[in-house]
């Protein structure tokens, strides 16, 4: 029988196919953005819901949490809850004095597919006081980044800063970091000689406030980086007993403030630094570590053309200094090792040189007693 010849579908044919395949692609595209919707209005209402829970536990406890009317956005790329005015106060019955933290605006934001991670960013000019000291403060980055878990605090924080300039004293100087990383870490189970809180710190290109005699000082302005490691051991007692109640019974239970490792380069100098902290029966602070210090012979000569040391003050300093200096058992620049304790607020060098006499450590209390320091000699509270 005679074969059919084949037949090109008709231009209309052609049309429709496309019209439809078009069709298609659009419903597609369309269903996409209304789930994308869906999930950035749901990470919207987890974020705010979050926040509202967090500030009732702190208003709970005493604190103060302001801000005006929350404001949602950043779709499509992220979801974001904006809180202008944004104050956090108190703090009494843990952080001596309290504290009161005011920023221009604070930004919640979750960014797909990292929906395990809040991101907490405080933005424009913000104001910190602690007890007495005011430092007002701004950076053009300030942020924090929480993990996300259902009806659980966050244990653990990363903290990022670019151009955090801080202002210093009357004189209206700034100090200003360059860049900083800090991670925090927390545990409530801490048992003793572990660590309760965690704290790591990174800062480079640390440049300080112009003197106030606005001559040079003898060592550069700008100090290349100062990183440590910081850890308070356990057990941390919790409840809500006064401060004091809970000093006395972290100290007893065998609590530290470890110094684990300090590093400072700045200019010819570099340090490094251990200490162990606790406290005292008079509830102050005591404890012993160790600084090392290289490069005191470029030092000596900065001080020296700086005018801070005569010709004779610096060969005598060369002289003394020249016979602590030691080379490490690993090589490089000879260095100094200086023994540090501190002991009846008294800081000496060796046991026997006394540098400092710090301030009394003054601690507050939940009663409307006034706050007043601990001395073994004045009979304690029941």
């Amino acid at each position: 029988m005679p074969v059919k010849p084949f037949r090109r579908a008709t231009r209309p044919a052609r049309r429709a196919s496309l019209a439809s395949l078009l069709a298609l692609a659009l419903l597609g595209l369309a269903a996409l953005v209304a789930a994308h919707a869906l999930l950035w209005r749901w990470t919207g209402d987890r974020i705010e819901a979050g926040f509202e829970a967090w500030a009732r536990i702190r208003r709970a406890t005493g604190w103060q949490v302001q801000h005006g009317p929350p404001q949602r956005g950043g779709w499509p790329f992220a979801a974001t809850l904006r809180l202008p005015d944004f104050r956090l106060a108190g703090g009494a019955a843990t952080v001596p004095g309290g504290m009161d933290w005011q920023a221009e605006s604070l930004v919640l934001r979750v960014v797909p597919p990292r929906l395990d991670r809040l991101v907490v960013e405080a933005r424009g000019r913000q104001r910190l006081r602690l007890a007495a000291t005011e430092i007002p403060f701004a950076a053009d980055r300030l942020e924090a980044v929480l993990p996300l878990e259902a009806d659980v605090l966050p244990r653990e924080a990363d903290l990022r800063t670019e151009r955090l300039r801080l202002r210093a004293g009357a004189s209206g100087g700034a100090l200003e970091v360059q860049r900083g990383e800090a991670h925090l870490e927390t545990s409530s189970t801490a048992i003793e000689g572990e660590p309760a809180v965690l704290l790591t710190l990174a800062l480079e290109g640390i440049t300080l406030p112009p003197p106030a005699s606005g001559s040079a000082g003898p060592l550069p302005r700008r100090a290349e980086s100062l990183s440590g490691e910081l850890v308070l051991t356990g057990p941390v007692p919790a409840g809500r007993r006064d401060l004091v109640a809970r000093a006395e019974a972290w100290r007893e239970a065998g609590g530290t403030l470890e110094l684990r490792r300090a590093a400072l380069r700045w200019g010819p100098v570099g340090a490094e630094a251990q200490a162990t902290l606790t406290l005292d029966e008079a509830l102050q602070p005591m404890g012993a570590g160790t600084v090392r210090i290289s490069g005191i012979g470029p030092a000596i000569e900065a001080l020296e053309a700086g005018g801070a040391l005569t010709p004779r003050g610096a060969a005598t300093a060369r002289a003394v200094l020249g016979l602590l200096a030691r080379t490490p058992p690993e090589g490089g620049p000879s260095r100094i090792e200086l023994p540090l304790s501190l002991e009846d607020r008294a800081l000496t060098l060796g046991g026997r040189l006394q540098l400092l006499h710090l301030p009394l450590l003054v601690w507050p209390r939940r009663d409307d007693a006034p706050p007043a320091a601990l001395d073994p000699s004045q009979p304690r509270r029941p």
